[in-house]
């Protein structure tokens, strides 16, 4: 399989990147980490006459954790996020739902960036951005602007990232204090395409009661979610194994159907359920100081 010709660019200065989008237009696409994007070119799923490549880029690499905001550069590379020192313990999510994308080698190369502006409904980097109130900046001819999760996501493939946009960082919002996350996923092999991804978070108040949570799901409709009323069901509430068991089956609220040839729509609504309850109670079991992070 080979792909269809395109120019190729590969610019040093983001401004150079911008320009050559703006002068291309939709007939552009972005080269970041690849794996997403190559496949697509050898199938001639995508055929674009320019190619820019943003790997010579300088200033949008770097991944810090700066108080309780997670600074990510768009072109960071996975696998540096995964072995941050320290985040596991922080924020265990993450890394968590970094360890299932792909395979090491996959994280080598691809990028944080390009896994967000890819948007596919079954990446785990999309509910990372979701359950972590992410803040995306993005530069284009007209300056920067900076754009919401929640805001960023349309549908299959498809963000409100302009065609003359580049994406230059994500800033993620780590929990403090009395926090516990996890994120469990259903995939028909390690390394596959998510059939039901769940990430939780809880963050417990002085008395042990639920002063904040949130869930994110992949894989269940055409973007990432979060699950509101799962949220709803639990803050205030002081958390038990009936409290969470309930709060789950709320997951399917809002969920829409989705069903194609690896899972049917049933089972995917199951799925979310049983990986919502487990998620929320590891969650829990970190937040009150009992979780195994190995």
């Amino acid at each position: 399989m080979k792909p269809p010709p395109f120019e190729y660019v590969a610019p040093s200065e983001l401004d150079e990147a911008v320009a050559v989008l703006s002068e291309h237009g939709d007939e552009a696409k972005v080269l970041a980490g690849g794996q997403s994007l190559m496949p697509l070119l050898s199938f001639r799923l995508a055929r674009p006459s320019v190619l820019v490549d943003l790997n010579r880029v300088s200033g949008l690499g770097g991944v810090a954790l700066d108080g309780d905001v997670l600074r990510i550069g768009a072109m960071t590379r996975q696998r540096e996020v995964e072995r941050l020192p320290g985040l596991r313990e922080r924020c265990p999510m993450i890394v968590e739902a970094i360890e299932q994308i792909g395979h090491v080698t996959i994280r080598n190369r691809g990028t944080v960036g390009g896994s967000l502006a890819h948007a596919d409904p079954a990446a785990e980097w999309t509910a990372l951005a979701l359950g972590l109130d992410a803040e995306l900046d993005v530069a284009g001819p007209g300056g920067t602007r900076t754009i919401a999760a929640d805001e960023f996501f349309v549908t299959y493939y498809t963000t409100t990232l302009a065609a003359d946009e580049v994406l230059t960082q994500v800033r993620l919002s780590i929990p403090n204090g009395r926090s516990g996350s996890c994120f469990l996923e259903l995939a028909r092999r390690h390394g596959d395409f998510a059939l039901v991804g769940v990430g939780a978070l809880l963050s417990l108040d002085g008395a042990g009661a639920v002063a904040d949570a949130r869930v994110a799901l992949i894989g269940v409709a055409d973007r990432a979610l979060r699950a509101a009323a799962v949220e709803a069901a639990l803050r205030g509430r002081e958390p038990s194994d009936a409290v969470l068991a309930e709060a789950a089956e709320h997951v399917t609220e809002g969920m829409g159907g989705r069903t194609d040839v690896h899972a049917s729509e049933e089972y995917r609504r199951h799925a979310a359920r049983v990986l919502t309850r487990r998620a929320l109670a590891t969650a829990l079991e970190r937040a009150r100081g009992g979780g195994e992070l190995g």
